[in-house]
């Protein structure tokens, strides 16, 4: 690594930023790999673009959920696809562009001569000038703009005749030009980004943006089965979570118990047992511990049975569902619960946790 790949990696790892903004210290950003980075508007603006479409149409179909991009969305995607015209290193594989924010994978084929931030920023910058020069576009011509600043006088001096008799008030009834003109950036500051560690998970990237619109979709269709809620008490406990809440008003619920000492045999008649419950509207509640409560959960998730899942790890604000559990949270069929605060770290599974867990089962389906 030379000298000024160095500083660049020193000046970028050393900064202080948000958790879902802050980079991998032990990672160097120079180096060949495959990213997928997320820039949101400032203040999450819809400025690049409406929504459209049907959340259940069929991909490729001319219904399918898709962003209409404004002029500015065009800008901003343009500049993403030209950052191979600024850096040959690297290979722009992919862009979904979003109303407030966008997604972009970038694939480093070859040693960046600085840090990825600063490929980033060079990005934000030529997206500055482009909405600049969209903005000069758009702005009046000199006769507009004489007739525009004689009408807005006129109504500036009504304004002051009118709160003449309220001294009071007249530091509040005119605010001030400057004020009003106050520069807003295009981005947000920072930018999140994810690291490919395997090329299994490229096809999963490229999934999530193109079927990023379905989702967002779906989020405003049904806004309470995908959205985190805190503060839920059953029974003893207190819960976080995410799904059907419905779910837990069912009047038949079943706690799944499966031994690891059951036989094969006996663990696919209790998958049997269980589903037929469900299927006559039981729903299974479960932390799937052991190998066969998985087996149950999982055949009956696969079935679009309706399930609750007790885990480990709590939820955030804005946290949210991925892949599979997005559309069984959309569909009404799941719901994820947590009596624990979230934490980013891998813990393993104690003993005394995983007894806590069957408990809180059995104390859901009372």
């Amino acid at each position: 690594m030379t000298d000024e790949q160095l500083t660049a990696k020193k000046k970028y790892a050393g900064e202080k930023k948000p958790s879902m903004k802050r980079r991998d210290d032990y990672h160097d950003y120079t180096e060949r790999r495959m990213y997928m980075i997320t820039l949101e508007v400032e203040g999450r603006r819809p400025v690049f673009g409406c929504l459209v479409g049907d959340a259940f149409a069929h991909m490729g179909s001319a219904n399918e959920p898709r962003i209409e991009l404004s002029d500015l969305g065009k800008a901003v995607q343009s500049e993403w696809l030209g950052i191979h015209d600024y850096y040959p290193q690297i290979k722009v594989m992919a862009v979904q562009m979003m109303p407030d924010h966008m997604h972009g994978i970038l694939f480093v084929t070859a040693p960046l001569p600085v840090h990825l931030g600063q490929v980033i920023s060079g990005f934000k910058a030529g997206c500055r000038k482009a909405e600049k020069a969209l903005r000069a576009a758009a702005e009046p011509q000199p006769a507009e703009k004489a007739r525009g600043a004689e009408a807005e006088l006129r109504a500036e001096e009504k304004l002051r005749a009118a709160v003449e008799g309220f001294p009071s008030r007249q530091a509040t009834a005119l605010p001030s030009q400057e004020g009003q003109r106050r520069y807003i950036p295009l981005f947000s500051k920072g930018y999140n980004d994810l690291i490919l560690r395997s090329f299994d998970e490229l096809a999963a990237w490229q999934n999530y943006l193109r079927d990023n619109p379905r989702r967002l979709l779906m989020r405003r269709a049904c806004p309470d089965m995908l959205r985190p809620f805190f503060g839920l008490q059953i029974g003893s406990h207190c819960y976080s979570g995410i799904g059907n809440r419905a779910l837990i008003t069912k009047p038949h619920r079943i706690a799944v118990r499966v031994s690891r000492r059951f036989s094969e045999q006996e663990v696919a008649a209790e998958v049997e047992r269980y589903l037929a419950e469900a299927r006559k509207g039981a729903v299974l509640v479960s932390p799937s511990i052991s190998p066969g409560e998985k087996r149950v959960m999982r055949a009956a998730f696969n079935e679009g049975l309706p399930t609750i899942v007790i885990m480990e790890n709590g939820f955030t604000p804005l946290s949210k569902p991925h892949g599979e559990q997005f559309y069984a949270c959309s569909r009404g069929q799941l719901l994820m619960l947590s009596p624990w605060e979230h934490h980013n770290e891998k813990r393993p599974l104690m003993a005394e946790m995983c007894i806590q867990m069957n408990l809180m089962a059995l104390e859901i389906c009372k």
